[in-house]
C-alpha cells in the first residue's frame, strides 16, 4: 500500500495526463503524515501546507499513524516495501509518509526540510544527484535505481545502506511552483521476493513429489508436473488439466471421504498432517497404489489462510518392500519357533502335533500331517513309496477356524484313520516327485488355497503335510511355498529321527527281553514271581534300555540257582554285555560250580569284555597300570544264590549288589548280611559265600537298584521302604480279613506281593530299569525223598535195585521201575569199580524223578563211544539213552552222578530198555 502527500498537484507537462489522473486518485487517499517538526508554523497553529490539506475537502486532519488501505488484505503491498515523499520547489522534503518512516527509519519530524541528496546520497554521487534534482524541479520525470544511506541518530556507525528504485513525478504547488512526488521501492526486498519466487517455482516444478495447492473449496488451484504425470491418463499430463478438480476425481469412496475430512480439518485447525497413507487407483487403472501425504495450511502475507499444501509421494514399492521385509521377519520368527518347539519329543505323533502347533494360525488356518503306515509299523521301505499311493495314517490335524475334519482332495479323513491318495491326485504327485503341489480348492468350501508339501528326510519321503488358508486370507505365494518346504523338512527330520529311535529302542527291548527268562520261571521247591520294568516305561519320554537282568536256573538234584544282576550303563552296549554275562552265568551254573566260583569266573569274563584279546589279555593287563578307555570298561553287580529244595538251605555270593531280603513266616522282613564283594570287572578280590537255612514258607526277594533308588529318594530310604512294603500287613490276601492279615511275604499270592511292592514304591521315576525276583520256599516233603547208604561191596548193586523198586512202588511209579533199576545198577556198579568210600543212593520226587549216586572219588565219569568189539564201556551210553538228562558234579566229599526221568503222564512215552540196549550194537 502506497502513500503520497496530499499537497501534490497536477503537472503542467502536457505528457502527464495519465499521471495527473493517477496522482489525483492517489491524492484522494493520502493523509498528512507530519508531526510538528521544524518549519514556519508555530506551535498550536497550522502551516500553509496544513491549510492546503484541509482545503482539499478530505475532512478533519488525520492522526499521525492513520493510513487508508487501497487494496484488500493479501495484496502485493503486503510483501514489498513501497514509500512516498514529496519535494518542494526548494528541493527540500516537504511531505514524509508513514511508509517512508518504515523504509528509511527516519521520523517525519526529522525528514521534513531535509535535502534528500545530502541526506541519502553518497558524497561521491551528490554532484550527479544535484544535477538530476535540478532537472526534476525543471519539470522532468526520472526513474532509476539509486543507492542510499540513512543518516544515523547516534553519530558515525549508526548509518543504514540500501538500494532503492525511485520514480519521480514533477508536480506544482498551489502557488504554481514546481515540485516533485517521489515513489520509492526497496530493490533488495524486490530481489528477495524474486529469489523466493524462483526458489518456490523450482521446488514446486522440479520436486519429485506430487505438489498441490488446494483452495478453501478443496479444489486444486495449482499442481506440479510430477503430480500431472502420475495422475495423467484420462485427465491429461499437463498441470493445467488438473486445475479445479477435487478429491473425488482421484479417489474412490470411502477413501475420498476420509481424505476430504482430513483436508477440512487441516484447513480449520491449522494442524499439519505428516505421513498420512492414502490408498487408491490411478485413473484408468485397476492397480492399487499407496501414497504418503503431508498436509499443512498455507497463509497469505497478512496471515489469512488461503488453502492447503499437499505433498505426496508414491510408496507402493516401499509398502511392497515393507511387506516383504515383514513377511521375511515373520518367516524367520516362525522358523526360530519351529526350531525351538519341533523335535522336543522322540514320539512320532507328538512331533507331528508340534509342527501344527507352530503353523496354525501363524502360517495357515488348517493343517494336517499324514505319515506312511509302513514307517509307523517299523518297515524300512513301505510299499508304494515310489508312486505315492501307499497307505498313510493321519496322525495330526489342527484348525483355527473350524473343528471339522480337514477337507482337501477327496472325502474327509479323521485323525488316526488309514487312507491313501489316488495316483493322479496332487497329493500323490507331491509325494512321488518330492515337490510341493498346489491343491485346487473345492467350490463352496471353506478353503481357498492349499499346499501339499512332502515331508522329506535324508532323501526319503516319510509323509505329507497339507497347509490350507481359508477364504478371506492371502493366498500362498512363492515365499510361503519355500517356508512350507522348510518347515516340513525340519519336521520330517525330527520324525525320521523319532522313527529311527523307536526302531532301535524296540530292537534293544526285544534283545533285552529275549535275554530274560521267558514266561513264568518254575523251580523245584520254590514258588517264583518276577517283574521287569524297562527304564522310562511309565514316563512320556522314551529312553535307552539298561543292563538289568534276572534268571532262574534249574540245577541237578532239584536245586535252583537264582541270579539278579545289573550292568552299569545304558543302551545297546549295556544290553549286549548283560546278555553275555547271563549266558556265561547259565553255562557256569550247568557246571555245578559253587556260587563264589561262579562269580569269580564271571569277574574274569567281565574284564575280558573290555579287552581286545578277551579274558587272557585282560588277565595280563590286570598286572599293569590300566590305560584303557573307560568307555570300554564293563562293570556289573550280581548276586548268585543256589537253593537246595531237599535241605532248604540257600548259599549266597554277592558281587557288589544290594543285599537280598528275607521274610520269614510271622516275622518282619530283614536284609541278609551277605558280604557285598567287588563288582564284576574289577578283579583281584575273592568272593565269599554265606549259607542260610530258609524255613518253610519264607519269602526271598532279589532286586536291582532301580527299585529302591532315584533322584528324589536316596538308597537308604528306598531300602527301608522296600523292607516296609514286604512287612506291611495292609495288603491282605483276598480270602483273609485285614484284622488277621499275615505278613506280606507269607501266605499271600506271590504275584500280588510283587504288585503291592511296585505300587508302594516309587517305580515311575523312569531313571533306571527295575528287576524284581521273588521266591517262596516250598521244600520237598520228607516222603518225596529216598536216601540210603550202601557199603562198598558187590552185593550193594542188588540192594540198590531193591531200594529203588520199593520206593517207586510206594510212589505209584511202577512204569519207571525197570528203567530206574537198570540205570541205578549201572551207576552203583561204576561207583564200586571207579569210586572210593561209601556209596550213597538218593531218589527225589518232584516234577521229575531224580536219582543220585554219591561216592568219595574225585574222578568224574567220562562218556566215551565203545567200539563194536568192546565188551564194556556202554554203561553211560545206556544212561544217556534211557534218561531225560544225566551228569555229574563235585561235592565237598567227592562227586555225585545223577540222572533224571520224566514222570509218566499218559502223553510222554518211556524208552523201552530192551530197544535201548539193542541200539548200542
Amino acid at each position: 500500500m502506497s502513500e503520497i502527500p496530499a499537497k501534490a498537484t497536477e503537472s503542467e507537462d502536457p505528457s502527464d495526463g495519465a499521471r495527473r489522473s493517477a496522482a489525483g486518485d492517489a491524492a484522494a487517499h493520502t493523509t498528512r503524515a507530519t508531526t510538528g517538526g521544524p518549519g514556519p508554523s508555530s506551535s498550536g497553529g497550522l502551516s500553509s501546507r496544513d491549510r492546503a490539506t484541509r482545503d482539499t475537502g478530505l475532512g478533519d486532519e488525520p492522526t499521525a499513524d492513520a493510513m487508508w488501505q487501497s487494496s484488500p488484505p493479501g495484496s502485493i503491498y503486503d510483501y514489498i516495501k513501497v514509500a512516498s515523499f514529496s519535494i518542494g520547489p526548494d528541493g527540500l522534503v516537504d511531505q514524509w509518509s508513514l511508509r517512508a518512516e518504515q523504509l528509511f527509519g527516519i521520523p517525519a519530524r526529522r525528514a521534513l526540510g531535509m535535502d534528500p541528496i545530502k541526506a541519502f546520497v553518497d558524497p561521491d554521487l551528490r554532484e550527479h544527484g544535484q544535477r538530476k534534482m535540478a532537472e526534476i524541479l525543471d519539470g522532468r520525470e526520472w526513474t532509476g535505481v539509486v543507492p542510499f544511506r540513512t543518516p544515523g541518530t547516534a553519530g558515525e556507525g549508526d548509518e543504514k545502506e540500501g538500494l532503492a528504485e525511485v520514480y519521480v513525478m514533477p508536480t506544482r504547488t498551489e502557488e504554481g511552483e514546481k515540485a516533485a512526488v517521489c515513489i520509492v521501492v526497496d530493490v533488495r526486498t524486490l530481489r528477495s521476493i524474486e529469489t523466493d519466487l524462483a526458489a518456490s517455482q523450482s521446488i514446486f516444478g522440479q520436486s519429485p513429489f506430487g505438489f498441490l495447492l488446494i483452495d478453501p473449496d478443496l479444489r486444486i488451484r495449482r499442481a506440479n508436473q510430477q503430480f500431472a504425470q502420475t495422475f495423467g491418463g484420462a485427465y491429461g499430463s499437463s498441470p493445467e488439466d488438473h486445475r479445479g478438480r477435487g478429491v473425488h476425481d482421484y479417489l474412490r469412496s470411502p477413501e475420498a471421504e476420509r481424505v476430504a475430512a482430513t483436508l477440512r480439518r487441516v484447513l480449520e485447525t491449522g494442524d499439519s498432517i505428516t505421513d498420512m497413507h492414502v490408498t487408491g487407483f490411478l485413473p484408468g487403472s485397476e492397480e492399487r497404489r499407496h501414497w504418503s501425504v503431508n498436509l499443512y495450511r498455507v497463509h497469505s502475507g497478512s496471515g489469512r489462510p488461503i488453502g492447503i499444501a499437499w505433498l505426496g509421494i508414491d510408496i507402493t514399492s516401499r509398502r511392497a518392500a515393507a511387506r516383504e521385509a515383514a513377511a521375511a521377519r515373520r518367516n524367520l520368527a516362525l522358523l526360530n519357533e519351529a526350531g525351538a518347539r519341533i523335535g522336543n519329543s522322540l514320539d512320532l505323533e507328538t512331533t507331528a502335533r508340534e509342527l501344527l502347533d507352530v503353523v496354525v494360525p501363524g502360517f495357515c488356518d488348517l493343517a494336517t500331517v499324514d505319515l506312511y503306515q509302513g514307517l509307523l509299523a517299523g518297515d524300512e521301505t513301505p510299499p508304494g513309496l515310489v508312486d505315492g499311493s501307499a497307505e498313510l495314517r493321519r496322525v495330526a490335524f489342527a484348525s483355527a477356524v473350524s473343528d471339522a475334519p480337514f477337507i482337501g482332495s477327496g472325502p474327509p479323513v479323521a485323525v488316526g484313520a488309514v487312507h491313501h491318495y489316488p495316483f493322479n491326485s496332487p497329493c500323490a504327485d507331491a509325494m512321488r516327485t518330492a515337490r510341493p503341489q498346489l491343491v485346487p480348492a473345492e467350490e463352496g468350501g471353506l478353503v481357498q488355497s492349499t499346499l501339499a508339501v512332502p515331508m522329506v528326510a535324508h532323501d526319503t519321503v516319510v509323509g505329507l503335510a497339507q497347509f490350507a488358508r481359508a477364504k478371506g486370507s492371502e493366498p500362498f505365494g512363492d515365499r510361503d511355498r519355500d517356508l512350507a518346504v522348510e518347515l516340513a523338512a525340519r519336521a520330517a527330520v525330527c520324525i525320521d529321527n523319532a522313527r529311527l529311535y523307536r526302531r532301535e529302542h524296540e530292537r534293544a527291548l526285544i534283545l533285552q527281553r529275549s535275554l530274560l527268562p521267558p514266561g513264568d520261571p518254575v523251580a523245584a521247591g520254590l514258588d517264583i514271581a518276577c517283574r521287569y520294568l524297562p527304564g522310562n516305561s511309565s514316563s512320556d519320554r522314551p529312553s535307552e534300555v539298561g543292563g538289568d537282568w534276572f534268571d532262574v536256573i534249574e540245577l541237578p538234584g532239584h536245586r535252583t540257582a537264582l541270579v539278579v544282576g545289573d550292568v552299569m550303563g545304558r543302551g545297546l552296549r549295556a544290553a549286549v554285555a548283560m546278555g553275555e554275562l547271563r549266558s556265561a552265568v547259565r553255562t557256569l551254573a550247568l557246571l555245578d560250580l559253587e556260587p563264589a566260583e561262579v562269580l569269580s569266573a564271571l569277574d574274569e569274563i567281565a574284564r575280558g569284555l573290555g579287552a581286545p584279546g578277551g579274558v587272557q589279555q585282560a588277565t595280563r593287563a590286570a598286572r599293569r597300570p590300566r590305560e584303557a578307555d573307560l568307555s570300554e570298561v564293563y562293570l556289573a553287580t550280581c548276586v548268585y544264590a543256589v537253593y537246595d529244595s531237599v535241605t532248604r538251605r540257600c548259599t549266597f555270593a554277592n558281587a557288589g549288589h544290594l543285599p537280598p531280603v528275607l521274610v520269614e513266616p510271622g516275622e518282619d522282613a530283614l536284609m541278609l548280611d551277605v558280604p557285598p564283594g567287588m563288582p564284576l570287572g574289577v578283579g583281584g578280590e575273592p568272593f565269599e559265600e554265606v549259607e542260610v537255612e530258609l524255613p518253610e514258607g519264607a519269602l526271598l526277594a532279589l532286586y536291582t537298584d532301580g527299585l529302591v533308588e532315584s533322584r528324589d529318594h536316596p538308597l537308604d530310604e528306598g531300602l527301608q521302604a522296600f523292607v516296609g512294603a514286604l512287612t506291611d500287613p495292609a495288603h491282605p490276601s483276598p480270602d483273609q480279613p485285614s484284622a488277621t492279615a499275615p505278613r506280606a511275604g507269607t501266605h499271600r499270592n506271590l504275584e500280588d506281593v510283587c504288585d503291592h511292592v511296585l505300587a508302594t514304591l516309587d517305580t515311575h521315576h523312569g531313571e533306571d530299569d527295575i528287576a524284581l525276583l521273588m521266591a517262596r520256599v516250598q521244600g520237598l516233603p520228607a516222603d518225596s525223598v529216598g536216601d540210603w547208604t550202601l557199603p562198598r561191596e558187590p552185593r550193594s548193586v542188588g540192594r540198590a535195585r531193591e531200594y529203588a523198586r520199593g520206593q517207586l512202588l510206594s510212589w505209584d511209579l511202577e512204569p519207571l521201575v525197570d528203567t530206574t533199576e537198570l540205570l541205578v545198577s549201572e551207576l552203583v556198579t561204576n561207583a564200586l569199580r571207579y569210586g572210593e568210600g561209601e556209596i550213597r543212593l538218593r531218589l527225589l520226587l518232584d516234577r521229575t524223578l531224580v536219582c543220585e549216586v554219591w561216592d568219595s572219588g574225585l574222578v568224574q565219569p567220562r562218556r566215551r563211544r565203545a567200539r563194536d568189539t568192546d565188551e564194556g564201556g556202554r554203561g553211560l551210553q545206556l544212561v544217556g539213552l534211557l534218561s531225560a538228562a544225566w551228569g555229574s558234579r563235585r561235592t565237598p566229599r567227592g562227586k555225585t552222578v545223577w540222572f533224571e526221568l520224566p514222570l509218566p503222564d499218559g502223553e510222554t512215552g518211556l524208552t523201552d530198555p530192551a530197544e535201548a540196549l539193542l541200539s548200542l550194537f
